[in-house]
């Protein structure tokens, strides 16, 4: 598995990570199997968040983790939190907010519970769950302060913030914000289309302030989810009949590299110099594997355009 810098730091890990957000709809032998395969592909990190199956999804992973014969050191684990989940939706919904909150004493207890779901003692990363227009940053600092100083977080980030979301918050804190999480595929390209349209006529309609070329000066880790999605959850163009000519050229570069279409949308992802980290959300153990076996493979700058173009996008 291919290995990047995380954050402009010397901290290595897998350039594929697995999100867990379904994972607490899963038994735990079914989650044990995801984890092992996982492991097994060369994923090292895993991704999660408070809210996901509104806590679920972490308690599961805490006992297949346990259960798999797999250590806490085989992993590298993050989580996300900051979104006050609505009472009264479902218990089985796999996300949902009410409203946000970066407080620093409701972000120390997110962590808190967090650790004690998953029955681990600390967090690689914890990252703000979307940005909250309320938030203060000097709350924000010292939340990370004492959570570090506490040694329950090593390194933090954001998700889903923009640039000058994403600067207001490193402003006031001391600890570098080392990711920023954001949804990216082949049909969802904005922040590639935004940088190429410039001056260029229409307008796009996606704006986040040139996010992806500030990720690079930066060097932070851009975290791609929703890799195979041409939408916000609204399904995905792998085999889709919607997406005719994205298929055919993921089937013809499938078919040349040895892997499956959505190992050639893992790699597209990974050939940006951005040093993208793409985050699956699938817990299908064959699906975890025929994707991750994408960061073995190099397209060529032609092959990166004719996806892109073949998922709809467009040059100037």
């Amino acid at each position: 598995m291919k290995q990047l810098q995380l954050g402009g730091s010397n901290w290595q890990a897998s350039a594929v990570a697995l999100g867990i957000m379904r994972m607490g709809v899963l038994d735990q032998a079914a989650a044990v199997k995801a984890l092992q395969a996982a492991h097994e592909a060369g994923i090292n990190y895993i991704d999660s968040a408070d809210i996901y199956v509104n806590g679920k999804s972490e308690e599961v992973f805490g006992q297949a983790l346990k259960a798999s014969g797999l250590s806490r050191d085989d992993f590298y684990i993050q989580s996300k939190g900051g979104i006050i989940v609505d009472p009264n939706r479902s218990h089985d919904d796999l996300v949902f907010g009410q409203r946000y909150d970066f407080g620093k004493q409701h972000l120390i207890d997110t962590v808190d519970k967090i650790l004690s779901r998953m029955g681990i003692d600390y967090l690689d990363a914890f990252l703000l769950h979307r940005p909250d227009p309320l938030m203060d940053p000097a709350e924000i600092a010292d939340a990370f302060n004492t959570l570090q100083r506490e040694g329950k977080v090593r390194h933090f980030g954001v998700s889903n913030f923009n640039v000058q979301q994403y600067l207001m918050v490193q402003e006031a804190v001391d600890q570098k914000l080392m990711f920023n999480q954001l949804q990216f595929s082949a049909a969802h390209a904005g922040m590639v289309t935004e940088g190429l349209h410039v001056n260029m006529g229409d307008v796009p309609t996606y704006n986040d302030f040139g996010m992806l070329e500030f990720a690079r000066r930066k060097h932070i880790t851009i975290q791609a989810w929703s890799p195979f999605q041409y939408g916000l959850f609204a399904g995905m163009f792998i085999n889709d009949p919607k997406y005719p000519e994205l298929n055919k050229v993921l089937q013809d570069l499938a078919d040349k590299y040895g892997v499956s279409k959505n190992g050639i949308a893992v790699a597209w992802i990974l050939r940006h110099p951005a040093n993208i980290q793409v985050l699956l959300g699938t817990m299908n153990p064959t699906h975890i594997k025929d994707s991750a076996a994408g960061a073995d493979v190099t397209l060529t700058k032609q092959e990166w355009y004719d996806v892109y173009l073949a998922a709809g996008n467009d040059l100037p």
